[in-house]
């Protein structure tokens, strides 16, 4: 068994990190768990001994919820929640301070529209993960059910 982070070998196939990178084990998308082949990003199996590459996501055990994801989407998108609590801090830091500064602006009318924008976006994002168009978090763990 191998770091799918940084394809070391582990001393058993018992342990819960590589000793190397001190990455948990079945985390990564770098490297094939079953030769330690290096892959290429969004592979679905190995090309070197044809493993599946797929991560499931009941076997670890903090994947993220679609379903939380989604709603959090919905509800909060405005303030980047979803985003947040998938791991994209970038896009969620940019749709807060967005919606901050359209809220500051409401007050000469522009604001609503770059609120309601950033609203939309949110909600659209929230949509695309209940139906899972999304279905991947920012260490590109599979969002479970």
């Amino acid at each position: 068994m191998y770091c799918r982070n940084c394809g070391e070998q582990f001393v058993t196939d018992q342990a819960a990190v590589c000793l190397k990178c001190g990455t948990k084990k079945g985390y990564g998308v770098n490297f094939c768990p079953v030769c330690g082949a290096s892959t290429s990003q969004g592979g679905a199996i190995c090309m070197q001994c044809g493993a599946s590459l797929e991560i499931d996501p009941n076997v670890i055990p903090d994947a993220k919820s679609k379903i939380v994801a989604g709603l959090l989407g919905i509800f909060l998108g405005c303030f980047g929640a979803h985003n947040f609590y998938l791991g994209f801090t970038q896009k969620a830091v940019i749709q807060l301070i967005c919606t901050i500064v359209g809220f500051v602006l409401s007050c000469i009318g522009i604001g609503v529209f770059i609120v309601l924008g950033i609203e939309i976006w949110g909600l659209v994002e929230g949509i695309m993960v209940l139906t899972g168009s999304i279905n991947k978090d920012a260490r590109g763990i599979p969002l479970k059910d």
